[in-house]
């Protein structure tokens, strides 16, 4: 439920039939004097005072910032001076400073640390914000201010960052429907106020899915191949819930769990996998189907009334790719070859399960416990060797921090002293070289119940040089916590996961930029990914594996002949990593490219039919996400037809990885210029120049392809 100043994407929930002028700014309420939220923290770099937020906090925090945020958009546009920049553009910029530090607060938590109350927050708070974005995006008298000075912006000498401000803000109006006659208007900000709530309850109704949808198993022997440490996990997971003597296996959101690598008990596999693309789809309380139907209907009736042949083209005009045809003509390139190699990886897996006399036939469940045991046969490693080399501690220390220090320069200091929202967070202020202060750093690692699954990065605090503020930024993983006195030892998708994640903190903390629009990860989603992803390639780098990859009880370091079979390895799979993830992008983008009158009554065949129709039906490889708990697109609008974002960015990723290679690698001198031409420029510029000004060069697809094992015949094309 991010909200973001004027600039936020166009209100994406609403409710109330508000009028298209500001009417006059309701009274302030009392200030509550013992509420935290409604003063700006005295706490180094504003960082939330967490131990002092109670729940009962933020309707009344909000409701305040609402009406300051009235009143100051109010006071822009009824402005009796001519329009300036400042006067209206920069003045925007400042406004809903209030609104937007209470919202940033409860988002993150809610998503990091929730409860009931919070949950109830959010579905009552989330129409009266949208509202609040349609009654500033939809007024005429605003609106005609930022047309005036967007009219006349070559005339004004502004620099190229305000210049590009400017044309945001009008760009931005526009797309919110600004231009629209008054019962567009309308109709508009109805179909906002519907879409508010049932986004909303998408994503409750996945969390309590997910939680309710634990396996709860009674016989010890039912969990043979997993570890010590992953059954006593299993077993501190029963007694939070009152099961002692039992043991719970907690969903993560995707279709597939981790689980079903290890388990030995293939019936046991087939039920939690059953369970887990079940989800939100077959009766019960927490049923999405009908709100998926609802959201893509209303989705697409609201790109029709702004002028688009779809929500994707929409969406997608917006982003990098800038088309449908764009999106489409990439993933139809990448789709074919992705499934062929699929085909071949389960040709090679059923051969193993007949080899030992399986008697059945290659299934979900099946597939990630046999494809282990074909890569162990391949290439004599088994990738539960990695994890006593990859303790929690070490990789983020040793790994994740002494890559950026080696990179960048820069320096990590825990600090014990400032609250946390939780016992397990850890905050890190991080320092330039030059002994300068750069950024507050969080870092919340483990799983638990009111935490929503997946991995990511938020912002606390958004670096800016109009407002004065340095960076907050924290990273948010979901690794299985161990038992009290255990190690926690990660596999190396999750290794991979923490440098993922800290590449978008890296993006967050070293944002340059004077406008709050254009700070940080705040630029299109098919680039924001792209430094990310990056940042992953340091996992592997041979003098930063060599200096975090040691044993958790010894400290030896991880064998070079296991480092080379690990990185022998890294195309193994791709078949099925590629098309899974290609199934639930296509699904997305098949949703969200439908006119208004071409929704169907029935998700989960036009899902099928979908997957048909790409050539991605592949019944062993089901889509990362099915509809019903797609979170990315159907919990909010950040990724809906947007998930292509990933492997777009993965090409630019892919590039830049063989130009650190061809250039020396781990240098300052490489880091610094990523930091200057990427990293520091936030949206303040184009960003497929930000690319080009990092390479050298426009970006090209053959990398990407070569990675995953999917070069064409003919030479590569550019995406």
């Amino acid at each position: 439920m991010h909200l973001r100043p004027l600039h936020w994407r166009p209100a994406l929930v609403a409710a109330l039939l508000l009028p298209t002028r500001l009417p006059a700014a309701p009274a302030a309420p009392a200030l509550m004097t013992d509420n935290p939220l409604l003063t700006e923290s005295t706490l180094p770099y504003q960082l939330p005072p967490f131990d002092r937020i109670k729940d009962t906090d933020y309707a009344p925090a909000y409701e305040a910032g609402m009406v300051a945020e009235r009143r100051e958009v109010d006071a822009i546009a009824q402005n009796p001076e001519a329009p300036t920049f400042d006067n209206t553009i920069v003045a925007l910029e400042r406004s809903g400073r209030l609104l937007w530090r209470v919202d940033h607060i409860f988002s993150n938590l809610n998503d990091a640390n929730t409860d009931a109350v919070m949950l109830q927050v959010q579905s009552d708070l989330a129409p009266k914000l949208a509202a609040q974005r349609d009654v500033i995006h939809l007024n005429r008298a605003l609106f005609a201010r930022i047309e005036s000075v967007y009219d006349r912006r070559a005339q004004l000498g502004l620099d190229p960052e305000s210049l590009r401000l400017v044309e945001r803000y009008h760009r931005d109006f526009v797309r919110a429907g600004a231009r629209l006659g008054e019962a567009d208007q309308a109709r508009l900000r109805a179909l906002n106020a519907e879409l508010a709530s049932l986004e909303a309850a998408f994503g409750q109704n996945v969390l309590k899915e997910t939680n309710a949808s634990a396996v709860t198993i009674d016989d010890r022997a039912a969990l043979a191949g997993l570890s010590d440490a992953e059954i006593a996990a299993a077993a501190a997971a029963a007694r939070e819930e009152k099961k002692d003597g039992a043991f719970v296996l907690r969903l993560q959101n995707t279709s597939g769990q981790p689980v079903l690598a290890s388990l030995a008990n293939r019936a046991l596999r087939e039920r939690i996998q059953q369970i887990s693309v079940d989800r939100c789809r077959h009766g019960g309380p927490y049923d999405n189907r009908a709100t998926v139907l609802r959201i893509v209907r209303l989705r697409a009736e609201r790109a029709a009334l702004l002028g688009y042949p779809s929500h994707a083209a929409y969406e997608i005009e917006d982003q990098n790719a800038g088309t449908v045809d764009a999106v489409n003509r990439f993933l139809a390139q990448l789709a074919p070859p992705a499934v062929a190699n699929a085909r071949r990886e389960a040709a090679d897996i059923q051969a193993t399960i007949d080899a030992e006399h399986g008697g059945f036939a290659l299934a979900p469940w099946d597939w990630d416990l046999y494809a282990e045991k074909v890569r162990r046969a391949r290439y004599a490693f088994d990738e539960s060797a990695l994890r006593p080399y990859f303790e929690f501690n070490r990789v983020l220390l040793d790994g994740v921090f002494y890559a950026a220090q080696r990179l960048y320069g820069i320096t990590f200091k825990e600090r014990h002293d400032l609250p946390v929202y939780h016992p397990d967070v850890r905050i890190f202020e991080v320092f330039n070289e030059d002994g300068s202060p750069l950024a507050l750093f969080l870092v919340d690692p483990y799983a638990r119940p009111s935490k929503r699954g997946g991995a990511w990065m938020a912002g606390y605090v958004d670096q800016s040089a109009l407002l004065g503020t340095r960076p907050v930024v924290g990273i948010h993983l979901n690794i299985p916590k161990p038992p009290p006195g255990e190690a926690a030892l990660l596999t190396f998708d999750e290794v991979l996961t923490a440098f993922h994640e800290t590449g978008h903190g890296l993006h967050g903390m070293f944002s340059h930029v004077r406008y709050p629009m254009f700070s940080g990860t705040d630029v299109p989603r098919d680039f924001v990914e792209y430094p990310s992803q990056v940042n992953e390639m340091w996992a592997v780098w041979p003098e930063v594996t060599a200096h975090y990859a040691r044993h958790y009880r010894t400290g030896e370091p991880m064998p070079p002949a296991l480092l080379e079979k690990m990185l022998a390895t890294q195309k193994f799979n791709q078949g099925f990593a590629t098309t899974e993830y290609l199934a639930a992008t296509l699904v997305d983008q098949a949703w969200h490219q439908l006119a208004p009158d071409a929704v169907p009554a029935d998700e989960e065949a036009f899902e099928a039919a979908a997957l048909r129709r790409a050539g991605m039906d592949f019944p062993p490889v089901p889509p990362r996400y099915h509809s019903t708990y797609f979170n990315h697109v159907f919990s909010g609008e950040e990724y809906s037809a947007g998930y292509y974002s990933y492997i777009w960015a993965e090409v630019l990723d892919a590039d830049s990885v063989e130009w650190f290679k061809a250039h020396g690698g781990l240098t300052r001198a490489n880091g610094d210029r990523f930091r200057a031409t990427v990293l520091s420029r936030g949206d303040s510029e184009d960003t497929s120049g930000e690319f080009r000004a990092f390479t050298g060069h426009a970006p090209d697809v053959g990398p990407l392809l070569r990675r995953r094992g999917l070069e064409p015949a003919a030479g590569p094309a550019r995406p």
